[in-house]
């Protein structure tokens, strides 16, 4: 009885194991379909409508920022940037690094809409 008991359980654990990545993943297919839906004219939920600032704060356009620029430039070439300069004109995110006084070198500009985090600008000087 005790046998039946266990492989019962672990069928069980095994059988819910299955389910519940079949739920986790979607695939390709239906990631397809997801994105063409998105991309329609058709009417549809969407948390994001753009009437408020998806970046709410410097801090989370820094992280966004950092993100892309280090995929770019590299962690440690932007991190020797630091101190940011950081502000929100317009509902944009302008944030550039900084070189100490005296230092020669460009640093990086990177522009970003608040309202949905697309890029609107990159660069770096010499």
């Amino acid at each position: 009885m005790k046998k039946f008991i266990l492989i019962s359980a672990l069928f069980l654990s095994l059988y819910c194991n299955s389910q519940n990545n079949k739920d986790t993943f979607m695939g390709k297919t239906q990631a397809e379909k997801e994105l063409n839906f998105a991309l329609s004219n058709q009417k549809q939920h969407n948390v994001l409508d753009n009437s408020e600032n998806l970046l709410k704060d410097s801090t989370t356009a820094i992280k966004v920022a950092e993100t892309i620029l280090f995929g770019i430039y590299g962690k440690e070439k932007i991190e020797g940037e630091k101190p940011y300069e950081t502000y929100l004109i317009k509902n944009y995110w302008v944030i550039q690094g900084s070189l100490p006084m005296g230092s020669k070198g460009g640093v990086f500009l990177i522009i970003i809409n608040a309202k949905n985090a697309a890029v609107l600008k990159i660069s770096h000087g010499k």
